[in-house]
């Protein structure tokens, strides 16, 4: 098996853990980290862009000109689409752009995207994350003290004094195990796991 290096809110090595092959040595396949994340993205689209068709715009009782000697086209109603003001043909009207994927595909892709940060040196194991006060400025300095740039924080269970003192900071997340997903794995270049956050991965996508 594996091992990262675990290590304090200092920066310093504390241990070692191993960790498992078939999450995060497995093989990579972009594909599938493609199809997840493009799935991600179109189930957050709100779908709310409308036009107006003819039916929908004001006006048109009556013939807009008389049909012959003017020197124009003919036109039946100043609703038509050739009218300024006319309604819109083939517009886009409020929808829903989601989708789901098979559970085994998604699963593959979330190891994959994990396996992408282990072995690119972009995950960090801490042995814990945890603050006496609700504090940006205190949580800022582990920021700094681990050399991080813009990290995604995962912890095994709802900590507000936590997700609150970083909720300010830029370029920066925290996620619960159960939010862990694809896009935020691969949009964040660093990985930070709290130690019980990553025994918990381990028992789900093992399962």
């Amino acid at each position: 098996m594996a091992k990262a290096d675990i290590l304090d809110i200092k920066g310093e090595k504390i241990g070692e853990v191993e960790i498992k092959d078939e999450i995060f040595m497995c093989e990579v396949k972009p594909n599938l980290i493609h199809d997840v994340i493009k799935m991600q993205l179109a189930n957050r689209r709100r779908g709310t862009a409308s036009t107006k068709t003819r039916k929908d715009v004001s006006g048109g009782g009556k013939k807009p000109y008389k049909q012959k000697g003017t020197g124009r086209s003919r036109q039946g109603t100043s609703r038509s689409p050739l009218q300024v003001g006319g309604g819109t043909v083939f517009g886009p009207h409020p929808r829903d752009y989601g989708y789901t994927l098979p559970k085994k595909v998604k699963r593959s892709a979330l190891k994959s995207a994990l396996t992408v940060r282990y072995t690119g040196s972009g995950m960090k194991v801490l042995d814990k994350l945890e603050m006496q006060e609700i504090s940006t400025k205190s949580f800022s300095s582990i920021f700094k003290t681990l050399s991080l740039t813009t990290p995604l924080f995962v912890i095994d269970k709802k900590d507000e004094k936590v997700e609150k003192s970083a909720r300010n900071l830029p370029y920066t997340k925290i996620l619960r195990v159960d939010g862990l997903n694809v896009y935020d794995i691969i949009r964040y270049e660093q990985l930070v796991v709290t130690l019980d956050a990553l025994k918990r991965i381990e028992e789900v996508l093992a399962s």
